[in-house]
């Protein structure tokens, strides 16, 4: 999979990328707008060419209380997110080359105000879905917000996903409808954070197409 490629559907204006761009956006800007007064602290795994913050970061009132942390493995979109940050005037963006599983990347980010688990949980097997959402309260600060995506195709493990969080002391704040063709869940942690472990590695990165290879073997 070309992960720089997949990127040209958010293109295409009414594609169920692009619709569900939108609402991640307007996630994130309703989260910065509810966050407490002082410095905040943002962190995006996978986080691709960076559309989905920093375009809601170049023009919201909070954008230099920001510190955020973008880590993504492909070089040509950390490169796209760094020319985006740079021409938007973002300073407080950091943008890293490299594995967004460890979590050593986020040793000096955590606890964070802001999570962003977007385009992860649907190139994750289950057990790496659950694993995650079991560490994010080493990266999410207490009151602090989680804005994840997953598909809503058969089997749809959406249910599953908002079920864990709760178990990790997250109360569900928004859940896209299931009818709009993709998941958007919104969780906010009501729990303490734990100290982060370094060495941890929050999942393996399959790819939805191994994945549904996995799954129905006759249809690749």
């Amino acid at each position: 999979m070309d992960w720089n490629a997949w990127h040209d559907e958010y293109e295409v204006a009414d594609s169920w990328m692009a619709r569900r761009l939108r609402t991640v956006r307007s996630r994130i800007r309703a989260a910065l707008d509810r966050a407490p007064a002082g410095p905040l602290k943002v962190i995006s795994l996978c986080a691709g060419d960076g559309r989905d913050l920093l375009h809601v970061l170049s023009d919201h009132p909070r954008r230099h209380d920001v510190r955020a942390r973008l880590v993504e493995l492909d070089p040509r979109n950390t490169a796209a997110a760094s020319e985006t940050a740079r021409l938007a005037g973002l300073e407080g963006v950091e943008v890293v080359t490299g594995d967004a599983s460890l979590i050593d990347q986020y040793r000096d980010m955590a606890p964070a105000d802001l999570v962003l688990i977007c385009g992860v949980f649907g190139n994750i097997t289950d057990g790496d879905i659950e694993h995650t959402i079991s560490v994010c309260d080493q990266l999410c600060t207490t009151g602090g917000t989680v804005v994840w995506t997953r598909n809503r195709a058969a089997p749809d493990r959406v249910p599953m996903i908002c079920d864990r969080f709760a178990e990790q002391g997250f109360a569900q704040e928004w859940l896209s409808e299931p009818g709009v063709g993709y998941g958007v869940g919104v969780h906010r942690f009501t729990g303490t954070p734990r100290p982060l472990r370094p060495g941890t590695r929050l999942f393996e990165f399959v790819g939805y197409d191994v994945l549904r290879r996995r799954e129905n073997p006759q249809a690749g």
